[in-house]
């Protein structure tokens, strides 16, 4: 089989690699369908990763099962899967507290697309094999587009966490999404559909602020901070003198969720955060956890993860067309 890698800044190939076979009777073989590339993985394109290249990249997909052990019963051949991006087992302590992205059965941060916690391929790569399928595979509801939400392993649902909690404690909440991409555009429509009373988008690509305001979402460039401006604060941008805006325009006893993959080091308004009694977390999604209610908004009607789609590409254009700058491209084939 091939597997898309990453060799230098912007630049990534096909290489050939051994199919994937079942090593156990818990796993299965998928052959993704419709992948997309993840916000951080523009970073990673533009040589501001941690990690040196060759690596196989890709870890946001939807795709078809081709093969299950004996004890696999939660899907089948044939079965349209998302694939979340962390390798989870879902027996141990952590997987059962809903913390899956730190399963202790793996080695730290086991994940694909990146060799972090070991080498487990990506999902821009014609095979994949997954550890523990009745873990981690969930099926893609029917009538759901595989386009539409290839970005179900990471960022549609990591959108979803970052608002959904919070709108359901503090309903009507003021939102602020401080942004670059695409979760940033995912958070303004499940914010509205979730009942936000307001939600300003700033981001300074005029092509991403106008699908925001498609979403009912007010929208600028830039601001200063606005003094108490908001109840929830959202960040995606992986750029601190963001997060610090964000937080310096929270109301008292506000919430700020970063997804933002902060790669260089800056200083956050810590005094302002304590006299204001901000509550900020950065973290990873523990994705597996929230993948079902994620398909369950999408399959309500009620948002349009698909307005995000910049592109929808063949599968072999991913190494001419990935290293592109594009908002969300997703890249289809036939998997039958």
């Amino acid at each position: 089989m091939r597997e898309l890698t990453y060799v230098a800044r912007h630049t990534v190939e096909w290489r050939e690699a051994p199919d994937p076979t079942l090593r156990s009777d818990q796993e299965a073989i998928v052959a993704p369908v419709a992948a997309t590339s993840c916000d951080v993985d523009s970073a990673i394109l533009a040589g501001h990763g941690f990690i040196a290249p060759p690596f196989a990249l890709g870890h946001e997909c939807v795709a078809r099962v081709v093969d299950i052990g004996a004890a696999v019963t939660a899907v089948a051949p044939g079965d349209l899967v998302v694939v979340p991006w962390s390798v989870n087992c879902g027996t141990c302590d952590h997987c059962r507290a809903g913390l899956t992205a730190h399963c202790t059965s793996v080695p730290h941060m086991a994940m694909y697309g990146a060799p972090i916690g070991g080498n487990w391929g990506g999902l821009f790569s014609d095979l994949v094999r997954v550890p523990w399928a009745d873990a981690m595979l969930v099926p893609l509801p029917t009538g759901l587009d595989p386009v539409a939400m290839a970005s179900a392993s990471d960022n549609w649902s990591l959108s979803w966490r970052l608002v959904a909690p919070h709108l359901k404690n503090r309903p009507g909440a003021r939102v602020l999404v401080v942004a670059r991409g695409s979760i940033g555009l995912y958070v303004c429509d499940i914010a509205r559909a979730l009942g936000a009373s307001d939600v300003l988008y700033v981001d300074p690509d005029p092509g991403h602020r106008r699908i925001a305001e498609g979403y009912g979402a007010r929208t600028a460039e830039t601001i200063e901070p606005v003094h108490r401006g908001f109840d929830l604060a959202v960040e995606a941008t992986g750029r601190v003198d963001q997060l610090a805006l964000a937080v310096k325009s929270l109301a008292p006893e506000g919430f700020c969720e970063s997804a933002g993959n902060h790669f260089r080091p800056g200083e956050l308004p810590l005094l302002d955060m304590y006299l204001t009694g901000v509550t900020l977390r950065i973290a990873r999604d523990n994705v597996r956890d929230h993948i079902p209610d994620a398909l369950e908004l999408a399959s309500s009607g009620k948002v349009a993860p698909e307005r995000v789609v910049s592109h929808v590409l063949d599968w072999e254009q991913l190494p001419d067309a990935l290293p592109e700058k594009h908002l969300k491209p997703v890249f289809v084939r036939d998997a039958t």
